[in-house]
């Protein structure tokens, strides 16, 4: 194999998909990428046996062939090579060495053999439909805060991606929950996407498609299969497999009865949440919300360091009452909210609190409430 290439364009599609790689492995080939050559292109791939990146950019490839390079370390030598330089990479009949020679710098990296390299991208995958970029980067970002981090409950570690059917509307929906919060985020269902399989997309994966699609143009193609999803985003392409586990039912966390309802200047009550926080204790986070007719009051104690309050004006109309939120939580769902209000409906303080964004009726969030 031998080729030249841009270091800038190398550099781009390597830091796309090593950041798959994990930085200690056991399987040796696992930490490196494998490159093949081949019509003027070098496809670039790397896994770690649960999600795969493929990413293919134009190359003058002069012999064509395939090796692997140690991911992590092939990627930190271009990215210290000069903005502007041609990268020569050749590696010999044998496929021990890959050279690489960029202006008077040359480097040599010991290589594993191509046939090592596991393959995660087979199998059948029968639903196929298109998302528009900005639509699968809203269902991301308004969700994936509440992504458990709890091993134990490995089937809420990811996004739950379905099909879903209300009021006669078909949506394509997008839900998280770490039992604390819970977010959900829905639109109308993309041809293609009925009858779609329910699944749950996992953490890791959902933040390597974020990254990815920062760079995308246009539409992203999306096909699932029971085990498996895959997404095509311009010249790249991430295949992962799903949480093999089965979602809660989450439609039964969001209550319907709750009869008390505050709207807020979502900005504001972000930043007086923030302030009066700075004094709650590190364990709990712990702000206490207390609601009188046109008015909020935010207030928090630390039995070490004081005490906080904080008076903002809101639009309320019921009975008086107090209620009390992890400041973190709230401060999360807070920050999804893109409109200048938000709402929150409440029933007392043991219940859940749903909270809405008044300008975007397509997200919903629940948050449980705390003892303060």
């Amino acid at each position: 194999m031998r080729l030249t290439i841009e270091r800038t364009a190398l550099l781009r599609s390597l830091g796309h998909v090593q950041s798959v790689v994990e930085r200690r492995n056991t399987i040796p080939i696992l930490s490196n990428v494998l490159m093949r050559a081949e019509d003027g292109k070098l496809s670039l791939t790397a896994t770690d046996m649960d999600i795969e990146i493929v990413e293919s950019v134009a190359a003058d490839v002069q012999a064509p062939g395939a090796t692997t390079a140690p991911a992590h370390t092939l990627y930190d030598i271009v990215r210290k090579l000069p903005d502007g330089s041609q990268a020569e990479l050749d590696c010999a009949g044998d496929g021990g060495m890959l050279t690489l020679r960029a202006g008077r710098s040359r480097f040599q990296l010991s290589c594993l053999p191509v046939e090592d390299f596991p393959e995660l991208a087979g199998g059948d995958m029968p639903n196929r439909f298109a998302l528009a970029a900005r639509d699968l980067r809203t269902l991301i970002d308004r969700t994936r805060f509440a992504i458990s981090t709890e091993e134990t409950r490995y089937y809420l570690n990811g996004i739950f991606l379905h099909a879903a059917t209300a009021s006669g509307h078909e949506s394509l929906r997008a839900v998280a929950t770490d039992g604390h919060r819970l977010a959900r985020v829905e639109m109308a269902l993309p041809d293609g996407a009925k009858g779609i399989p329910d699944v749950i997309v996992p953490r890791k994966t959902v933040t390597e498609l974020r990254k990815l699609i920062d760079e995308a143009t246009d539409s992203v193609d999306l096909w699932l299969s029971d085990t498996k999803i895959r997404v095509a985003i311009d010249s790249i392409v991430l295949t992962s497999k799903l949480i093999d586990g089965t979602f809660p039912d989450y439609e039964r966390v969001i209550p319907t009865g709750n009869d008390k309802v505050m709207e807020v200047d979502a900005r504001q009550l972000q930043n007086a949440v923030d302030r009066v926080s700075t004094i709650s204790t590190e364990k709990s986070r712990a702000v206490k919300l207390t609601l009188a007719p046109g008015a909020l009051t935010l207030s928090a104690t630390n039995a070490e360091q004081g005490s906080a309050t904080e008076e903002i004006e809101v639009t309320y109309e019921s009975e008086g009452m107090e209620i009390g939120f992890n400041s973190r939580y709230l401060l999360d769902v807070t920050q999804q909210i893109e409109g200048d209000a938000a709402q929150f409906t409440m029933a007392d303080s043991a219940s859940p609190t749903i909270i809405r964004d008044v300008a975007d009726a397509s997200a919903l969030y629940v948050l449980m409430p705390m003892r303060v």
